[in-house]
C-alpha cells in the first residue's frame, strides 16, 4: 500500500444498515476531502453543532464499541470498523455524513466498507503524508490485560492475543503488518459474543440491533451462524480490526509496534492518552522524498513538523 502521499476516495459512496447497539437504521455517505482535512464525521440529522472529529481525546465511551463526541455532547458511536477500513486502505481524508448516532454495523466486519472504497477508487494527491513515529516504549496493564507500543522501522505491527474460557474460542493470537500484509481476513472478520452474554447486553441497553446476520454468536463449543467462520482466526482478527480503527483516532498512520493481550477499545484508548501525554514518546514527521526510507532511525530523510 503506497503511503507516501495523502489519499481520499475518488467519488461519493453510500450505504445503510442497522446500528448493532441502538437498533436504529442509519444511512451513511462518505465524500472525498482535500489533503490535510483528515477524517470528519457530520451528523446530518442535526442542524447545528453536528461535526464530530474522530480523536482519542474525544472518546466518550469505550464499552463494547468506540463512541466519540464533540463539546456539545453530539455523539457518533461504533466508529471502529469504518475507521479500520479507512486506515488499512490508506484513506487520509474523507467527510462522513451520518443521519443517526451509530455507524451501521452491516455484516459485523469491515468487508462492505472496503468493497465500497475499492469500487469508488482512490484519489492520490501530491501532498506528503504525515506519520507518527514511536520514539520510546509505552505500556499499560489492567489486571490480566496488557498493551504496549514500541519503536518500529517502517511499519505498524499489531501482535494481538485473546483468551476465553469458552472451549471453542480458547486462546488465539495473530500478528500483522498493517502497511505490508494482505488484510483481507482482517477486514472480513466479524464482531462476536458468547450466547450467554446476549441478554446481559440487552439489559444494559446494548446489542438492540444484533443478530446472526451481523455478529458471530458462540454457544458452548460451536457457532450458531449457519455459514460458520470465515477464517480460522476470525475472533482475534476482528480484535485486530478494532485495534486498527481505534489507533486511527490519532489522525495519522503510526510507525510502531503494538503488543496486546486481552485488550479492547478502552485499553487502546488509555494507551494513546498515555502515549501522547509526553512528547518524548513520539515524533510527528513528514516524508520528504519519493521513496519510503528503509529505516526511520535516521532523521536525515525526514523533517519534523511537531
Amino acid at each position: 500500500m503506497p503511503i507516501l502521499t495523502q489519499r481520499t476516495i475518488s467519488k461519493r459512496i453510500s450505504t445503510k444498515g442497522i446500528g448493532i447497539h441502538t437498533g436504529i437504521e442509519a444511512k451513511i455517505e462518505i465524500f472525498p476531502a482535500q489533503p490535510n482535512s483528515g477524517i470528519i464525521f457530520k451528523r446530518i440529522d442535526l442542524k447545528k453543532n453536528n461535526i464530530v472529529i474522530p480523536h482519542f481525546n474525544n472518546v466518550s465511551e469505550a464499552t463494547l464499541c468506540t463512541t466519540i463526541s464533540n463539546d456539545y455532547g453530539v455523539k457518533v458511536s461504533t466508529v471502529e470498523h469504518l475507521l479500520g477500513a479507512l486506515y488499512g486502505m490508506g484513506i487520509d481524508n474523507a467527510i462522513i455524513e451520518l443521519d443517526s448516532q451509530e455507524v451501521p454495523i452491516l455484516d459485523g466486519s469491515a468487508k462492505q466498507f472496503v468493497e465500497l472504497i475499492q469500487e469508488a477508487g482512490i484519489k492520490i494527491s501530491d501532498v506528503p503524508i504525515k506519520l507518527i513515529k514511536i520514539e520510546q516504549r509505552v505500556e499499560l496493564k489492567d489486571g490480566e490485560k496488557f498493551i504496549s507500543i514500541d519503536k518500529s522501522k517502517v511499519s505498524l505491527d499489531i501482535d494481538f492475543e485473546i483468551k476465553y474460557n469458552n472451549s471453542f474460542i480458547r486462546t488465539q493470537r495473530n500478528k500483522i503488518s498493517v502497511f505490508e500484509d494482505n488484510l483481507r481476513e482482517i477486514y472480513n472478520s466479524r464482531t462476536f459474543c458468547l450466547f450467554e452474554d446476549v441478554e446481559k447486553l440487552k439489559k444494559i441497553g446494548l446489542g438492540k440491533g444484533g443478530s446472526l446476520e451481523n455478529a458471530i454468536v458462540v454457544k458452548n463449543d460451536s457457532v450458531m451462524n449457519e455459514e460458520g467462520l470465515r477464517n480460522e482466526l476470525e475472533f482475534v482478527n476482528h480484535k485486530i480490526l478494532d485495534c486498527m480503527g481505534d489507533l486511527y483516532l490519532t489522525g495519522y498512520k503510526i510507525i510502531g509496534s503494538i503488543i496486546c493481550s486481552q485488550g479492547g477499545h478502552s485499553l487502546t484508548n488509555k494507551l494513546l492518552r498515555k502515549l501522547f501525554s509526553d512528547q518524548k514518546n513520539y515524533s510527528l514527521i513528514e516524508i520528504k522524498g519519493k521513496n519510503l526510507p528503509h529505516s526511520f532511525a535516521s532523521k536525515n530523510h525526514l523533517r519534523s513538523i511537531a
